[in-house]
């Protein structure tokens, strides 16, 4: 399976060419021939990532889904399987997912069996691997030197991230991003490119490289930067979800009697079977 050459030029990846919304990505994965049986898998990642993001806004302001749906268009850009890019929709569920329980971010049991159901057991060692996959300017010199070792599983999820980084640079989103730019200028933009080369991936090491060099030369308008005043992504929540001290309380309540009662959190895939949701649609 390979991608459109068009969406190419002389090896780079064209901007226009990665997917933003869904209904993109769907269009550009039915061109790059992935099958029919593919896309369920890959939009039952996309419902869950509907769920897990919801309200979720990067630094920049570009909202986090539409982040998820640029690694994934990535992914199939290079002709990887369905499963990885089903993972590259919800690379970030650990770290940045809501789940609905008191444990905010991190990898638990239950958060694991939330997403086996919904995705399948292949996709969530994908995601658990990405996650804890440390990536910073100490640990990239290492994974560079110790990736070629590494399992299939591993190499995926290295994968990800190099996609995650390219999605990061691409529109120039992380000069938006505040702070989180200083930490992305002190990575080793050398040794990113050479590990997509170590993957076998030329186009991607060629993407990389063009992209960096493009955000290094290039400025924005400071009053665009950061508009979520956050130092990573930020939760927005609409006005129609806020209550009152007391609704707020009696929900919590609810909550916590409902993990006592099941061990986990209270959550559920389908929303419509929320009565708190339920209620809440019946009030607008």
């Amino acid at each position: 399976m390979t991608s459109s050459q068009s969406e190419w030029i002389d090896g780079q990846l064209k901007l226009s060419a990665i997917s933003q919304t869904n209904l993109q990505l769907w269009q550009q994965l039915q061109r790059a021939g992935y099958s029919s049986h593919d896309l369920k898998l890959i939009n039952r990642a996309y419902q869950a990532a509907m769920i897990l993001f919801s309200g979720r806004f990067r630094a920049s302001g570009k909202s986090f889904i539409a982040h998820l749906v640029g690694t994934a268009s990535i992914l199939g850009h290079l002709g990887v399987s369905a499963p990885l890019v089903a993972a590259g929709l919800l690379h970030a569920a650990y770290d940045f997912g809501d789940f609905g329980g008191w444990k905010r971010s991190g990898i638990t049991a239950t958060k694991r069996m939330w997403l086996c159901r919904e995705v399948g057991s292949q996709v969530e060692q994908y995601i658990t691997a990405y996650s804890a996959l440390a990536w910073n300017s100490n640990t990239i010199p290492t994974i560079k030197r110790c990736s070629y070792k590494w399992e299939k599983i591993e190499r995926s999820a290295l994968l990800i991230r190099l996609a995650n980084e390219l999605e990061e640079y691409l529109d120039l989103g992380i000069l938006y991003c505040g702070k989180k730019s200083q930490i992305y200028n002190q990575h080793q933009s050398d040794l990113i490119v050479e590990l997509a080369r170590a993957l076998n991936f030329p186009r991607l090491a060629q993407a990389l490289a063009s992209a960096q060099q493009v955000v290094e030369y290039s400025q924005v308008l400071p009053e665009l930067v950061n508009p979520t005043n956050a130092s990573g992504s930020a939760l927005i929540t609409p006005y129609s979800c806020c209550r009152t001290l007391i609704t707020k309380l009696t929900q919590n309540r609810i909550i916590r009697l409902f993990e006592q009662i099941f061990n986990r959190p209270y959550f559920q895939r389908d929303l419509s079977c929320n009565p708190l949701l339920k209620h809440r649609r019946k009030a607008i």
